[in-house]
């Protein structure tokens, strides 16, 4: 492994700080841009909006939310079995397995089940039907989105020009963490083998960085601090 040191330690300094826009900050800022992505649209699609709110709140790939079936999904339990995707390849899109190659469960949250129960009821209840498709009935790939809805265009004035249709799944992880959600059921939700792929992808805001300050401020101001507590130590 190597060690980060001069420039290199610098580079990635200004990485992690570029990254940080990666993830949205509350659901207002999210139903405000899928909103905009739909009157931005030359259809004003709202199915553009379902599936951008409901792949932040679920932490999936856009691909995901593609191959979602109705059939998937334990409306009792509310618990989603991602088993597939829809992937560009040879000849077109192709519906596959999941990237870990393996099916996972994935919450449904409550503010995003009136928009399944909606999705489920105009595709019939068919079990086999997908609950996310373009305006034509067609498979959702991240580029149609990107140019139906004049994506960099619109995130941009809202300010967050770094944000990429792959930050839906930064912003879901984020806010799952930021939830108490622990690092090891995090790596479940998101399919990761490894979890320090799934630490790469949280982005705490600066309140919640703030926040944190603010608690060592007062630990370190309470006049009944043992002296045999933890000490500082060099770090080499």
């Amino acid at each position: 492994m190597t060690s980060l040191g001069g420039s290199g330690k610098t580079n990635a300094m200004r990485m992690s700080w570029t990254i940080l826009g990666l993830a949205l900050p509350d659901w207002q800022t999210l139903s405000e841009i899928a909103d905009a992505l739909v009157a931005a649209s030359s259809d004003e699609y709202r199915g553009w909006e379902d599936v951008v709110i409901f792949a932040a709140c679920t932490a999936t790939r856009i691909g995901e939310a593609s191959g979602y079936r109705v059939g998937d999904i334990d409306t009792d339990a509310w618990l989603w079995t991602l088993r597939r995707q829809t992937t560009p390849g040879p000849g077109g899109l192709q519906n596959k397995g999941t990237k870990g190659k393996r099916a996972r469960s994935v919450p449904i949250i409550e503010q995003l089940r009136p928009l399944v129960e909606k999705r489920i009821a105009a595709a019939g209840k068919k079990p086999d039907a997908r609950l996310f498709a373009g305006p034509r009935g067609g498979r959702i790939q991240v580029t149609v989105l990107r140019r139906a809805t004049h994506w960099d265009e619109v995130v941009a004035k809202f300010g967050y020009e770094h944000l990429r249709r792959h930050s839906l799944r930064h912003t879901g992880l984020t806010w799952f963490a930021d939830a108490g959600v622990p690092v090891y059921r995090l790596q479940q939700i998101a399919g990761h083998t490894d979890p320090r792929i799934t630490q790469r992808y949280l982005h705490p805001d600066k309140k919640a960085l703030q926040h944190d300050g603010n608690l060592l401020s007062i630990h370190l101001r309470a006049p009944n601090r043992s002296p045999d507590g933890p000490q500082l130590r060099l770090v080499k």
